[in-house]
């Protein structure tokens, strides 16, 4: 019997969005979860699914090394009966396997030779946010191939950035992806406890960046390198990173360039600390000895140049320090991601901005992306000048020290415009005692008879305290699994397929009582919204078998 895969809530919904989209579209989705939320499941629920219950083929692509063997790995642990269909294609691995149901792929080995493998049936692009930006590329070459041998093929991407590292959206009617399907954020993620909180600071000593030039949508490195590397500057950041990480464990730094990063090796070392470094020319086997001894805890520092932005696993990791600019905010958020993962003792993951990162693109849980080339509009974040905290634009005072901004000088015909809240503080969760609940069906305003109707749900809680959802059995997809996971944690009977039958058995007694209910109210969203249960026993209760997270079709009804 084959061992299920432990999807978190988030992740089921993902992937019954994937089989959704498949189904009722004929272009290629694209599922967005932050770094460090968990990709690789989603991935390998896909592909247990398309192999052992609907026998089709899957290939994963990568454009990395460390990313193929990676998702081998996670794949074995997480579904160890997948074990013997996966095979490796990478001259980098020198393994060039074609005969199993799952071949992971680097696209670099791959991507001519379409024409000479098994026809796939999906394709799954991992890091998605690496796809070329509009024009022939090896992803597009390879689709455009592999359609030949099978026409249906269909394509998902997986990112935490649905952006390039150069802006500008990866989906689009005419990109390679076309829409996401499905997407959860960091400040959700942190408020449900699977992603590391992160706290913020500016460096005391920043250099001016508005003299360097932009090319290919990023600032040139030359001139960063040049600019980040002077002897005051790396002096003054490496003393305050000392200072700011004396009760932190391991430090990942992001240096401007090859000369800079051995700069600041050296200044650490002047001090006692040993600090490693790796580059891209860095040779393999000095590179792995070096991150794993930082992984374990033996170096505390750690300065890479462009090599640790995406893929780079290292959970202890509790300060990143951003000792360079740059104007991609898909590697903003890449290098500030690698702080996100949860470790045992780690409260917190403290960003050092010595680059005006945070100034330039937003909070990460906020980030503004804008069209290439503009440069105009309001800071979406400001600095504190008590304690120099980097926080939300739309903060009076600091949260951190107390500091009260002066009011803004508004014009006299001042626009309404809403402001988004700052990653720490701005969701606030309630948990409310369940008095009483009542149900009934609901039509939306205007609509036919035959459209279909919803369950309202109203949760009392004391004197004119009501909190409200909507469920709903008469609408199909993802609204509909919504529904029947809705009904399964409170009742063993199957789902109803009406509203009115639904109100109906719960008005007789028919489910589980709600004791209590948790209300997420985040700033700037109009609506809140009830995250979370505390059910008393479901009526009747018999051993049945625990039905999946996520639910797919009939056996006919093969989603690509």
């Amino acid at each position: 019997m084959q061992e299920k895969i432990e999807l978190r809530p988030y992740q089921a919904d993902a992937v019954s969005a994937v089989y959704e989209h498949l189904r009722t579209r004929d272009d290629h989705p694209c599922v967005v979860i932050p770094t460090a939320g968990g990709k690789t499941p989603v991935m390998g629920a896909i592909c247990r699914d398309a192999v052992t219950r609907w026998g089709g083929r899957v290939l994963i692509l990568a454009h990395v090394k460390e990313l193929l063997e990676q998702a081998v790995e996670k794949l074995h642990i997480m579904a160890p009966d997948l074990w013997d269909k996966i095979g490796v294609y990478s001259a980098g691995l020198k393994s060039r396997d074609t005969e199993h149901p799952i071949i992971v792929a680097g696209i670099q080995s791959i991507y001519k030779r379409a024409a000479e493998l098994d026809a796939f049936d999906l394709i799954l692009i991992d890091e998605a946010h690496m796809l070329p930006p509009d024009g022939e590329g090896m992803y597009r070459q390879f689709l455009a191939d592999a359609k030949i041998v099978n026409p249906r093929i269909r394509m998902i991407g997986l990112t935490a950035t649905p952006y390039r590292m150069s802006s500008g959206m990866i989906c689009g009617p005419d990109n390679l992806l076309n829409h996401v399907c499905f997407e959860v954020g960091v400040r959700e993620l942190i408020a449900q406890g699977y992603l590391c909180p992160l706290r913020s600071k500016a460096g005391a000593s920043r250099p001016d960046t508005s003299g360097l030039h932009i090319r290919a949508g990023e600032f040139m490195p030359a001139e960063v390198n040049d600019l980040m590397d002077s002897d005051a500057l790396v002096e003054s950041a490496c003393r305050e990173i000392l200072d700011e990480t004396s009760d932190r464990r391991s430090t990942l730094i992001f240096a401007a360039g090859v000369d800079h990063a051995k700069h600041v090796q050296a200044v650490l070392g002047g001090y006692g600390y040993d600090c490693g470094f790796v580059c891209g020319e860095t040779p393999a086997t000095e590179r792995a000895e070096t991150l794993d001894r930082f992984k374990n805890g033996d170096i505390q520092y750690l300065v890479n140049v462009n090599v640790l932005t995406t893929g780079f696993d290292a959970p202890n990791i509790d300060c990143v320090a951003l000792l360079r600019p740059t104007n991609s905010p898909g590697l903003y958020y890449q290098m500030v991601g690698r702080g996100f993962r949860l470790h045992p003792g780690k409260q917190n993951c403290l960003i050092l901005d010595y680059g005006g990162n945070i100034m330039r693109h937003g909070p990460v849980d906020a980030m503004e992306i804008g069209t290439p080339g503009k440069g105009d509009g309001e800071a979406p974040a400001k600095e504190c000048p008590g304690c120099m905290a980097l926080i939300h634009a739309g903060y009076s005072i600091c949260p951190e020290c107390g500091h009260e901004f002066p009011p803004p000088v508004r014009e006299k015909h001042d626009p309404n415009a809403s402001t988004k809240g700052v990653m720490s503080g701005e969701v606030t969760d309630t948990v409310y005692e369940v008095d009483d609940v009542f149900f009934a069906v609901h039509r939306k305003r205007g609509a036919d008879d035959d459209h279909p109707k919803t369950m309202r749900v109203d949760y009392s809680s004391g004197l004119n305290t009501y909190n409200t959802e909507w469920c709903c059995p008469e609408h199909e997809g993802y609204a509909r699994q919504k529904f029947e996971k809705w009904w399964r944690d409170r009742s063993w009977d199957p789902p109803p397929s009406t509203a009115a039958e639904a109100v109906a058995i719960c008005e007789a007694g028919g489910i589980a009582a709600t004791e209590s209910i948790t209300v997420r109210n985040i700033a700037g969203e109009k609506f809140d919204r009830i995250i979370d249960y505390v059910l008393g026993p479901k009526p009747e209760q018999q051993d049945r078998q625990a039905e999946s997270d996520y639910s797919w079709a009939e056996e006919d009804d093969i989603p690509f």
